[in-house]
């Protein structure tokens, strides 16, 4: 039988560790990667701030980080990891890789839903005279704003499941919690358990996220 009076707690305690991770890997790497996504799409050629180099450099980064699996990734960062926070284990030190590998995967579907916009609404807005930085945040930014949310939701579960391989090299979470006292003591409970917990934050975020995107697009 599973001790639940001992193990209820570590559960509690790995996920508040869980969601400290993912809400500050959402938090800077949403952020991040919207700029990213911005500089991709308007330095592309033709653009509104149109600038191959600038554009070459952005699209080699992002293509260079995306393609290796996070947990290859985090080892390979390890050194600036411990020179940045000062350790390689434990929950502060996976949120820098996290929030690295986020910022490029939500790069790309900024730009991506960026560049399915009609053409016609920015070139709409030069026509009046708008400066280039107004048609970014008061035209690109709103007309995206549904599946820029529903694409922030996706990320969400990138996320989660960046924090739950975490727990294989010492990141703490529900990762962690489920293959210390659920795979490594063949305790099938256990590791159910943290299944559950992680498809119910999931489903509350996906049901959120598709909310808020159905507002934007009644806006």
């Amino acid at each position: 039988m599973t001790d639940w009076s001992v193990l209820g707690p570590r559960l509690w305690s790995a996920l508040g560790e869980t969601l400290q991770m993912v809400s500050a890997t959402m938090l800077l790497g949403g952020l991040v990667g919207l700029l990213i996504g911005l500089g991709l799409y308007t330095t592309r050629k033709g653009n509104l701030l149109s600038n191959p180099v600038v554009y070459n450099v952005l699209n080699v980064i992002v293509n260079f980080v995306r393609p290796i699996p996070f947990i290859i990734f985090v080892t390979a960062i390890r050194p600036v990891t411990y020179e940045v926070t000062g350790a390689t284990i434990g929950v502060q030190a996976v949120i820098l890789p996290m929030t690295l590998m986020a910022a490029v995967a939500f790069a790309r579907i900024v730009e991506q839903n960026l560049v399915a916009l009609d053409p016609g609404v920015v070139e709409a807005a030069r026509a009046m005279g708008a400066s280039r930085f107004r048609i970014i945040w008061s035209v690109l930014i709103p007309e995206a704003l549904a599946p820029l949310i529903l694409g922030y939701t996706f990320l969400f579960v990138g996320v989660i499941d960046m924090s739950a391989m975490a727990g294989a090299i010492g990141g703490g979470g529900l990762g962690d919690f489920a293959l210390r006292f659920g795979y490594q003591k063949f305790n099938d409970e256990v590791t159910w358990a943290a299944v559950l917990v992680i498809v119910a934050i999931v489903q509350v975020a996906q049901y959120f996220g598709n909310w808020l995107a159905k507002r934007a697009l009644h806006r």
